[in-house]
């Protein structure tokens, strides 16, 4: 079965728009049923939709009475950027969490001005434009909540066709654009999304600024309310890296003619798209961090709810150094220290699982017993301002792996993957506090040294997680739960403080998981097709391929999984990952 690079769940829901012609349409229909010969349309914008091509859009369909944008009432760029500082801070890749909203960044006195405006016209078609569009009119006769996916506005950033919000800082680097993204954009945005798209009208997703698709907000809504309540998977998104392999090519069909991938992101809801089918092979592309906000308790469980919220505590993803390169050397910070330096409540704990190894392929993990800090930090630093290259092997443990094997990396553990590896990660969500120490005096793709943090590095690496250490406790702790003839189940980690547990069943015949109040992440390890079902059907079966991730909501209380196609009667393998209970 080859690699299905765009898995979509079927709704059954009508289409009511594809391509501005047929949006526009929609919006004058409301116009000539108006009573008062009067339609206020507000359409709300996530942070990176493009605003110029929305607003030329209307300008050519429409001779609007009035035009409102967000240039009109967000403040000025400078003033923004001085009531953030504090939380974009100098730092080259991180910022601070805070509790800022749209409101923040509005211009109260020209939103006020506009307001009047709006009220003042009796007659007409009135448009508001922008991101915060429903704080300056917030009964508009129609609202329509323009949205996409995150990893579309990292494209748009990188290609320097979007700013910040209120900022014109469309040709700045990818890494400030992504930093004030990550740390204030999408933080308000989402805060602002979760309060208002639930009355909106009309659901537009704009990832093709040119051709859009619309539904309506309640057809948007239940079928999210359907996805919640069986397995399904996100669109994987793929991404070079300095050190990017060349096995995602092969096995997941990708452009050959691409230098490398690094990354796949295949199960990370806030960078993960959802595919929606309406109407007849038309998908609507939403962010599926929005199943996570609208859906938390049927998608996360309620006892998982209850400990993060509306957040999707599990990231799968790929690292390809296949024929490639070693990752950066790097460590995680404490619980502790991510709470007191960035806002966060957990930290990114995390392991590797070989999906595959070449010869001599091996994993750095640990410090070795008699390294010293103040030598090891030393070298490091003399290294990263161009002297000696670091020599990893003088401080560090490394370790050969093979396909299958399991490193656990509790935070505070130096780690990187050699090349020649096939990494299926799995980690808790929190995935851009990565403290790089060495990055093998390499550069990156656009040409500049990757951000390297030794100062925090060294604050965090825990010195007792040494090769005896490591040894015991962090490589290949299986344990045997069951050894049927046809069905081995296995605990293979993660570490013992960490809130996330993963399964590895071997099996030939039908297996049966049970949900015990918990979203479950799988990948399909070994073999080349497997489907999941429903006992008593209450879901459609999903098929999935070797290397394929799927997730199955806490409200699928029970799923058997079943080897099909050509691993009929043949042993394959899951790996499956949950919060502990």
């Amino acid at each position: 079965m080859s690699f299905n690079k765009f898995p979509f769940v079927e709704t059954g829901k009508p289409l009511q728009a594809t391509g501005w012609p047929e949006v526009f349409a929609k919006i004058g229909e409301h116009f000539d049923q108006a009573s008062s010969n009067r339609l206020i349309v507000a359409i709300e914008c996530y942070q990176g939709v493009i605003k110029a091509d929305i607003i030329h859009q209307i300008q050519s369909y429409f001779q609007p009475d009035v035009l409102v944008t967000e240039d009109h009432y967000l403040l000025p760029a400078d003033v923004i950027e001085e009531k953030t500082r504090d939380y974009i801070t100098d730092d080259r890749i991180f910022g601070r969490m805070n509790n800022l909203t749209i409101n923040d960044l509005i211009d109260e006195k020209a939103a006020a001005r506009y307001r009047q405006t709006i009220a003042d016209t009796a007659t007409g078609i009135l448009f508001v434009v922008g991101t915060g569009a429903c704080e300056i009119v917030q009964k508009a006769d129609i609202t329509i909540y323009a949205d996409m996916a995150r990893w579309e506005i990292q494209q748009r950033m990188r290609s320097n066709l979007v700013s910040n919000i209120g900022r014109k800082n469309h040709d700045a680097n990818i890494e400030e654009k992504y930093k004030i993204g990550y740390f204030l954009d999408w933080r308000i945005c989402d805060a602002f999304k979760k309060e208002i798209l639930p009355s909106s009208d009309f659901i537009l997703d704009t990832n093709n600024s040119e051709d859009p698709i619309m539904v309506t907000t309640r057809d948007y809504l239940e079928s999210l309310s359907m996805v919640a309540r069986q397995p399904f998977s996100l669109v994987p998104f793929f991404d070079p890296g300095p050190w990017g392999g060349q096995w995602m090519k092969e096995v997941c069909n990708l452009n050959k003619e691409e230098e490398n991938f690094a990354w796949c992101f295949n199960c990370v809801p806030e960078e993960n798209s959802l595919l929606l089918e309406f109407g007849k092979e038309t998908f609507l592309e939403t962010p599926s961090i929005n199943l996570v906000f609208f859906e938390s308790v049927p998608l996360l469980g309620q006892r998982v709810y209850e400990q993060f919220g509306a957040e999707f505590p599990i990231r799968f993803d790929f690292l390809d150094t296949m024929d490639g390169g070693n990752l950066s050397l790097q460590v995680h910070p404490s619980k502790e220290y991510i709470a007191k330096e960035f806002g966060l409540s957990y930290t990114q704990d995390e392991s590797y699982y070989l999906m595959e190894a070449g010869e001599g392929a091996r994993v750095y993990l640990g410090v070795k017993e008699e390294a010293d800090l103040q030598t090891m930090i030393s070298e490091l630093k003399d290294a990263n301002n161009g002297g000696s290259a670091f020599n990893a092997e003088n401080h560090l443990c490394h370790w050969p792996a093979k396909k299958h094997d399991h490193f656990l990396i509790p935070n505070g553990t130096v780690h990187c993957s050699g090349k020649d590896c096939m990494v299926l990660e799995i980690s808790a969500t929190p995935y851009i506090f990565t403290f790089k120490l060495w990055d093998w005096g390499r550069l990156g793709l656009d040409g500049r040294p990757r951000p390297i943090n030794i100062e925090r590095g060294s604050e965090v690496i825990r010195w007792n997680h040494n090769e005896s250490f490591v040894k015991k406790h962090l490589i290949n702790r299986v344990e045997v739960l069951s050894n049927g003839a046809e069905n081995r189940e296995e605990r293979t980690g993660l570490y013992d403080t960490q809130f996330i547990e993963t399964r590895r069943h071997w099996f030939r015949e039908p297996v049966t998981h049970k949900a015990n109040g918990s979203v479950h992440v799988l990948n399909l390890v070994e073999g080349d097709e497997v489907t999941i079902s429903s006992p008593d059907n209450s879901f459609p079966p999903l098929t999935i391929g070797y290397a394929e991730t799927f997730v199955v909501p806490a409200s699928v209380s029970e799923y058997v999984i079943t080897p099909t196609g050509k691993s009929a009667g043949k042993e394959v393998a899951t790996l499956k990952a949950f919060v502990k209970p």
